[in-house]
């Protein structure tokens, strides 16, 4: 099955509780994997950044965190996602806190636009 290139996908505005949900769509009107999309791409990069930031390895990070090393690479690169605790474990791992993390990456999505 071929994808959409992310710049393809329509954009549905959901309100939810007050709250402005985006939601990509296919051009066959599923919704798109996240996968693909610009904020993803951000998400991986922020997550390199911090760990680059603690001048960590991955296999140092994969250590701290009790993971294997490919473990550390494939959330980098988007093929594997990780959950709230493993989020959190990385950001202290790498001498940040879980809140921060999401203001850096609000504030790169804001001026991304």
């Amino acid at each position: 099955m071929a994808f959409a290139p992310w710049f393809a996908l329509a954009r549905q505005r959901i309100w939810k509780s007050g709250f402005q949900i985006l939601r990509d769509l296919r051009p066959d009107g599923r919704v798109a994997r996240t996968t693909y999309l610009p904020e993803t791409t951000l998400l991986k990069e922020l997550l390199r950044d911090i760990r680059d930031r603690a001048g960590l390895r991955q296999s140092d990070l994969a250590e701290a965190i009790g993971r294997s090393q490919p473990f550390v690479s494939e959330y980098e690169r988007g093929q594997r996602r990780l959950d709230l605790v493993e989020l959190r474990a990385v950001c202290v791992a790498c001498g940040t806190t879980l809140r921060r993390f999401v203001d850096e990456y609000e504030r790169r999505l804001k001026k991304r636009g």
